[in-house]
């Protein structure tokens, strides 16, 4: 397996920008995160968080994300089930279903991350601290707010964990919360 560094070192090769940078390292937190609570490898479940998008700056089209980034995760003889959950997080265009615990929560936790930032984004603290999951879901009703965050997405990925939607808000902002300013949140220095 590979070490976060050098994970960390692909993803900086296809990945400039900071909005993708941060997300990606949103996703990584949230994949440990879950992990842990499932009792999976927390490492190798970050760095299929931090890589799942590893395409996405170059392909910039859903139609050929993510299978653009599963090829250069082969070529580097990432594991066939990192590669597996990196396709299957684009199921839409890949094909590939979700089926592992693995694969269903990035599948989910891709599109949340981003909805939550946006939600701590337009608070005045800017802060995952004071976040509560009653806010999300008020932001979650405004339909205008956040559009091109898929909620489909999240909520066929909340039935395939067999988790509630409000446990994976509450959830994922705890994950968060250790890394919010890596990921462009709270008191900024």
């Amino acid at each position: 397996m590979f070490t976060r560094e050098e994970s960390h070192a692909l993803l900086q090769q296809y990945t400039k920008s900071d909005i993708h940078l941060r997300h990606a390292y949103a996703v990584e937190a949230a994949m440990r995160g879950f992990a842990r609570y499932f009792g999976e490898d927390e490492e190798y479940w970050g760095q299929v968080g931090l890589l799942h998008d590893l395409d996405w700056e170059t392909s910039q089209d859903p139609k050929s994300h993510p299978m653009m980034g599963a090829k250069w995760l082969r070529e580097k003889q990432y594991p066939d089930e990192f590669v597996r959950a990196v396709l299957a997080h684009g199921w839409e265009y890949s094909g590939i279903e979700p089926h592992s615990t693995l694969e269903k929560t990035l599948y989910t936790i891709d599109e949340l991350t981003g909805f939550i930032t946006a939600v701590a984004l337009v608070r005045p603290s800017r802060s995952l601290a004071d976040l509560e999951v009653k806010s999300v879901k008020k932001k979650w009703k405004d339909k205008a707010f956040a559009r091109g965050v898929n909620r489909d997405i999240i909520e066929k990925g909340c039935a395939l964990m067999g988790e509630p939607l409000e446990q994976l808000i509450e959830m994922t902002i705890e994950y968060l919360r250790p890394v919010e300013r890596e990921i462009g949140l709270g008191a900024q220095e």
